[in-house]
Order: structure tokens, then sequence, then C-alpha cells
């Protein structure tokens, strides 16, 4: 008899997701099957349960999502050398080919063939989940599940954050979500200077006061390129982290960057962007930087540096901790934007 266990399943190509009994997934030689402790919500995952352009294009139906998590190794293939049954880890995502040209020269990130764990591969709103030996990410056994389930979308924010010089550099960090909630924390870890952080939530804007921002501006209420420049002394920020992919906030995030400034892209626009490239990039000789994902696996190296020595405090940012059942109510909390990080915490 097949065994079986409870996941949130996208079973439909609509709106919406379903908790429904399905098979444990089975593990191949070079893969571990992990009992999943805790994961969590990302901005993807609202788009694979609100079903929108992207996620009609690229998600794989019937499966369980979700991508974000922490748990312990329950059993590993026969090949397996580098994890053994009992450890705590999490993962890294992206799974690749490894022989292509972007693989094997160290951007292994880009890669062209990548397959996405929650996203074209099963994942982690389940009981258990399967990943490739190679992918896993081995986890100090006194870092609480809550806190190792966020690991992979700090390293998109330690990604943004240290994609360029940033000691003693203005920041101004776009978008206030979680993951620029957690660029934050990394940005004033890894010794900037002035942090600015623009949203129109003011929750969130709240909350980035607490990770460490020294000026917040809703951008719904006053002109946020001009409040950058006037927390800067006129010049723009040196360092403009732009997380939201909303067309007017990536026109303004390079308008905002100080003359010869860098601007690092992590937020996905829904449609195509228009902007002055002659005047806003060329002239001003911006830096611009496209960020996804994590680098692999430096990305990891960098940020369990800092989770682990405790430079950064991810507590404030986890707002609500709900049982998988919950997930209507946990995806209605994330589509309003009045939460942080939403961790599920299984049983």
């Amino acid at each position: 008899m097949t065994a079986t266990m409870i996941g949130l399943v996208k079973a439909e190509r609509k709106p919406g997701a379903v908790l429904k009994e399905v098979p444990v997934p089975a593990y191949g030689p070079d893969e571990v099957l992990v009992r999943v402790k805790a994961s969590s919500i990302c901005g993807t995952d609202v788009h694979i349960y609100k079903w929108d352009d992207w996620a009609a294009r690229t998600v794989v139906t019937p499966n369980v999502f979700g991508h974000e998590f922490a748990g312990i190794v329950e059993a590993v293939g026969d090949r397996v050398t580098n994890v053994k049954v009992g450890d705590h880890v999490s993962g890294e995502g992206h799974v690749v080919c490894g022989v292509c040209k972007s693989c094997r020269t160290g951007n292994a990130h880009v890669c062209p063939h990548t397959r996405s764990f929650g996203i074209t591969l099963p994942g982690c709103f389940g009981e258990y989940a399967v990943l490739r030996a190679s992918n896993v990410i081995q986890n100090d056994p006194k870092l609480p599940f809550e806190i190792a389930c966020l690991q992979d979308p700090l390293g998109n924010a330690v990604q943004t954050v240290l994609a360029g010089d940033i000691v003693g550099k203005s920041v101004a960090v776009v978008g206030v979500g979680p993951i620029g909630l957690m660029a934050i924390a990394v940005a004033k870890a890894c010794g900037s200077g002035t942090i600015i952080a623009v949203d129109i939530n003011p929750y969130r804007l709240e909350m980035a006061k607490t990770m460490g921002a020294d000026v917040i501006v809703n951008s719904k209420e006053v002109n946020s390129v001009q409040a950058i420049r006037e927390a800067t002394n006129g010049e723009g920020a040196e360092v403009v982290l732009e997380m939201s992919g909303h067309p007017d906030a990536i026109r303004d995030a390079l308008k905002a960057a100080a003359q010869a400034g860098r601007v690092s892209l992590l937020g996905i626009p829904s449609k195509e962007v228009a902007f002055d490239l002659a005047e806003d990039v060329i002239f001003k000789g911006l830096q611009l930087v496209g960020i996804t994902g994590r680098r692999m696996y430096d990305t990891w190296y960098q940020l369990k540096g800092l989770l682990e020595r405790g430079r950064i405090d991810l507590t404030p940012i986890i707002t609500h901790r709900l049982t998988l059942d919950r997930y209507e109510e946990a995806f209605d909390l994330m589509s309003s934007g009045n939460c942080g990080k939403i961790v599920f915490i299984h049983q």
C-alpha cells in the first residue's frame, strides 16, 4: 500500500488550492526524503494561489507547491553520501543541470535548464518533501525550524544587497515586503550608511523601522524620488534595491539613484516596463544588476554566516504562525499586505 500524507495542492489551473491526501513522494538514489517541520509563504506562492499570467505560463499542475522549508531527513537514496537520516536541513530550490556553460562558470543560479522546487517540481507544503541531495542545505540543530525555513528568501535579500559595494553607502529599499525587510537587516549588518525604506503600506513601513531603516517614505503620500534625495543631501541613494516590481516604483528607483550608483532589481514586473534609458541610466552611469534566486552556493554561505553568528535577527519578520489547514487565512493575509512572514508549523 502506498503511504500517503496531507499536502496543499495546486490541483487545477485556476485560482485557489486544495488540502488533500496525496502519496508521500518517492525518492531516488540521489535524493533525500525530508519530514517538513516548518514552511513559509513566498510572493511566488501568492502568484500561484491567485493564478496570474506568470503562474499560468510556468507552473506545473497538479502539484504540491511551496519552496521555503526546514525539516529533518527521514531517508536517503543509495548513492547519497553528504546527508544522513536525522540531519536538520533546508534546500536550494533551483535544480540545475550542472553541465551548461552557466553552471560550469559559477553562474548556476541562471542555468537555462533550471527546474524549480514547488513550481515545476513537487514542493514542501506537505508532511514530506523530496530534494536532490546536492541541493540540501545543512542547518544547525539549534536553529529554530521557523527561522531555518526563511533562508531561501533571506538568500534573495543577501544577493540583492551584496551584488556590489555596500559599506558606508546610502541605501534605498523600494518595496518592504518580507524580502525587502530582510534586505534592510542585511544592509545594516554589512555596514551600510543611511537606509531609506519606501512603500505604500503603513504596516510594513513600521516593520521597516523595526528592522533598522533610518528613514521611512510612504510613496502614496509623498514624492519618493524627492524624499530619497532629501535624505541623501540631494545626491540620491548610492544603492537602490528595487523589491516591488511595480513599473512606477522601478522608474522612481532609477530616478532616485545617485550618479554612478547601483540599482539591484529583484522585483518582477507583471508586464514590460518603459523608462528613460538615456537620462536615467546611461547618462547617470548607473549599474543595473538583475537578481534571481541565490548564487549557488556563495549566497548560502554568506547568509549562514550572518544568521548563525547572530548578525541579523529574523524573528520580528514572522508575524503569523499557522497550521497548514489555515492556508486560506494565510493567503488572504499575504494578499492584504498586513503581515510579515507567515510560517506554517507542520505537525
